[in-house]
């Protein structure tokens, strides 16, 4: 079965039955020059306002949906917003949640993990930390694992939102997508293949992917900085890796700075208040990192919304 397919059957399970909890987020067109980018047209897909404040619930609900859920429950690590989704899928399927989180984590994420009603575990200092640490209880427990990134039905769960794209408006040109462990870019790849010229973005203080190219094969990184707790994986996942290597020419890094300047952008000019992950895309264009044509079309994918808003503060 290709992952297309697994996409294109996930899309209909959403619609069938969980319309009300996967929601076909909004896709605002602006010409370019209304974000100071001198291209045609700026697609700025609004998946932060996806349940759970993420793209995460996709990949997340469509995990709980594959597989037999038992007494135990689900568990998951993650920097937050996979979390944040797992959480929220279980309480859809009225099943138990266990949630390992970093120290790196936002307070704003795991207040909301709380309310979801998950069982909430800050252990470790980073991402990889918390992972071993959830491996762990797993194997106590027999809980259903879901991985932030790196399985099928997560990947394909991501991927309908790169259908949901072009059944709304068409095939863009180029796709600006930010990268952690490559979920989210594993179903983007795998959807438009090279239909559409998929970009990836990552921070330079975790440059899980630039880094894999140039060793050629995923190795672990050092990560750190604004947007750690999003995008802090220290390796690039193995189905990240390979729709990458297959369908995504360039990985491109962006400073801290840009990040930043670009989140505050999206406050200040669009009121869309985006957690730095979500940021990248704009990053890339106002830096120069990417230099679309005159006649393109980009689509900017705004990834999540769980930050907290006193930090749009300036």
């Amino acid at each position: 079965m290709t992952m297309r397919y697994q996409i294109e059957s996930c899309q209909r399970t959403f619609q069938k039955g969980y319309g009300h909890f996967i929601h076909q987020t909004p896709l605002w067109k602006l010409p370019g020059k209304a974000l100071g980018v001198d291209c045609a047209e700026v697609w700025l897909k609004l998946e932060h306002l996806q349940t759970g404040g993420s793209f995460k619930a996709r990949g997340m609900l469509n995990r709980l949906l594959s597989n037999t859920i038992p007494a135990s429950g689900v568990i998951v690590a993650s920097g937050g917003n996979a979390g944040i989704a797992t959480a929220a899928a279980a309480r859809e399927l009225g099943v138990r949640c266990e949630v390992f989180v970093p120290e790196v984590s936002s307070l704003a994420k795991r207040a909301k993990l709380v309310a979801l009603g998950a069982e909430l575990v800050v252990t470790g200092a980073a991402y990889s930390d918390a992972l071993q640490a959830c491996l762990a209880r797993q194997q106590q427990t027999g809980a259903l694992l879901t991985h932030a990134y790196d399985q099928p039905e997560v990947v394909a769960g991501a991927g309908t939102l790169a259908l949901e794209i072009e059944q709304q408006v068409g095939l863009p040109d180029a796709v600006l997508v930010s990268v952690g462990g490559g979920g989210l870019i594993a179903g983007i790849a795998n959807w438009f293949e090279q239909r559409s010229r998929v970009v990836a973005l990552e921070p330079a203080l975790a440059p899980t992917l630039f880094n894999a190219r140039e060793a050629g094969q995923p190795v672990d990184v050092a990560v750190s900085g604004i947007a750690a707790d999003s995008l802090g994986a220290k390796r690039i996942g193995n189905l990240g890796w390979a729709a990458t290597q297959a369908h995504v020419r360039d990985a491109l890094l962006l400073s801290d700075e840009a990040i930043r300047s670009a989140q505050l952008w999206l406050w200040k000019e669009l009121k869309l208040a985006v957690e730095p992950a979500a940021a990248l895309p704009l990053a890339a264009l106002h830096s120069g990192a990417y230099v679309p044509r005159a006649d393109e079309k980009v689509c900017l994918i705004i990834c999540g919304a769980n930050l907290d808003p006193a930090t749009l503060n300036t």
